[in-house]
């Protein structure tokens, strides 16, 4: 069974992530958060967000982005930002991927991104419009890898699902 790892390299907002560890929980992405965060883990807000679906998550916290790069060494990290040159659809994402984002207000260091311009991504959108939302992005990112794995391991309506409509009960 293929992997997806989910980065969240230094959120602030509480909804976000407890929207994003919901979208992990439901599909099977591990989900990596990098500190420091606006919130604190045990915050309402993002258990509220999360609703009931924690005991899913697959989660490991890290103490900088060093931490994390020790703890997972030759991760084949994604980098999403507006920032990228390529198109994240255009991307093949292998087993193992770690798909990287950054906080709300800054995005991911531009350090980070000088590093490995090859790696990073981005969604089209409107020159008019700065991002799309942290917890929205992700969804998108998680749903285009599964879409190019064949949705691994996930039901529909209850069932595995590996037809059509007109397979449907």
């Amino acid at each position: 069974m293929p992997t997806l790892n989910i980065v969240l390299v230094e959120p602030q907002i509480p909804q976000n992530t407890g929207n994003i560890a919901r979208t992990c929980a439901a599909t099977g992405a591990r989900l990596h958060l990098v500190e420091p965060m606006g919130f604190r883990v045990d915050d309402k807000k993002l258990k509220r967000a999360g609703l009931d679906y924690w005991y899913l998550l697959d989660i490991t916290y890290y103490d900088g982005w060093d931490d994390f790069l020790s703890r997972n060494p030759g991760a084949q990290c994604f980098f999403f930002t507006t920032k990228g040159r390529k198109v994240y659809s255009d991307e093949v994402y292998p087993d193992e991927c770690y798909l990287v984002f950054g906080r709300e207000d800054a995005g991911l260091p531009e350090t980070l991104l000088r590093r490995h311009p090859e790696r990073c991504v981005r969604m089209p959108m409107r020159d008019e419009a700065r991002s799309l939302n942290l917890s929205n992005t992700v969804a998108v990112g998680v749903y285009e890898v599964l879409r190019q794995w064949g949705f691994p391991a996930l039901q529909w309506r209850g069932e595995l699902h590996h037809g059509t409509w007109d397979d449907a009960p």
